[in-house]
């Protein structure tokens, strides 16, 4: 399998990104492996913010109008809780790094990527399971833990880090794209406490897209870069929801 990002050069303008991207969800397609982090990339991400704040603008508006037309719309967990500085990290820093990890660090479809992720799974689910355990026991696991997880780790940065695309991986990338895309949409539903799921549904579609775009920044120029693009989103957001507390005050 070729290389998709090498043969497609550096896009000229946001313009032309916008459109690679359009194409890309038209028909997803998975490259043997992402640029290097590069000038190039950060240009792609600023691109691609530009297009997700307009995108986020125009929901936010139908959203407006949906309101003045008197239908209430679900409140959010950020209206019922204390803006800090510890929840402004968690929002713009944590949430970034742990979604990105989550849903997309194995769309490259390496197997370093893939592997890796699983035992990152297996270990929080491993620790989560020692909290059941009795003390002598939980001491025990918790040591094989320590020796055993590294030990994967290291086999698999050893093994499978420089290998490209799997291809039965690259073969099915679309619907593993998409599931990904709308599993990190629903994921979001929990930050609604009250309303049935026909009407929060439509309330994470501003997720579904952001990750279509957070999806193709990945595959094409890297996990950093997803990243990067997510934290600018959620440092957008966290900035409206403070203006808006700012001005009701």
């Amino acid at each position: 399998m070729t290389s998709e990002t090498t043969s497609l050069g550096e896009a000229n303008s946001a313009r032309e990104e916008w459109r690679r991207f359009a194409a890309f969800l038209k028909h997803p397609r998975l490259p043997a492996r992402a640029r290097p982090p590069s000038r190039v990339g950060l240009r792609a991400v600023m691109r691609m913010l530009g297009l997700d704040l307009a995108m986020m603008a125009v929901l936010m508006a139908v959203a407006a109008i949906v309101v003045a037309a008197g239908i209430d719309l679900p409140a959010t967990a950020l209206e019922n809780i204390d803006i800090s500085l510890a929840i402004v990290a968690l929002v713009v820093i944590g949430a970034p790094l742990l979604e990105e990890i989550a849903f997309r660090s194995w769309l490259s479809g390496r197997p370093g990527h893939v592997f890796a992720l699983l035992v990152l799974a297996a270990g929080i689910f491993g620790l989560a399971a020692l909290v059941s355990l009795a003390a002598p026991s939980r001491a025990m696991f918790a040591l094989a833990g320590a020796v055993v997880i590294p030990v994967l780790v290291l086999l698999i940065l050893w093994r499978w880090w420089r290998h490209d695309a799997m291809g039965w991986f690259a073969r099915v990338f679309p619907l593993l794209f998409w599931v990904s895309t709308a599993a990190f949409a629903c994921i979001h539903l929990f930050n609604y406490d009250q309303g049935s799921l026909y009407i929060l549904l439509p309330m994470v579609f501003p997720q579904f897209v952001t990750g279509s775009i957070l999806g193709y920044l990945r595959v094409h120029y890297g996990l950093w870069a997803a990243i990067l693009l997510h934290a600018l989103h959620n440092g957008a957001i966290m900035a409206l929801v403070l203006v808006g507390m700012g001005l009701t005050r």
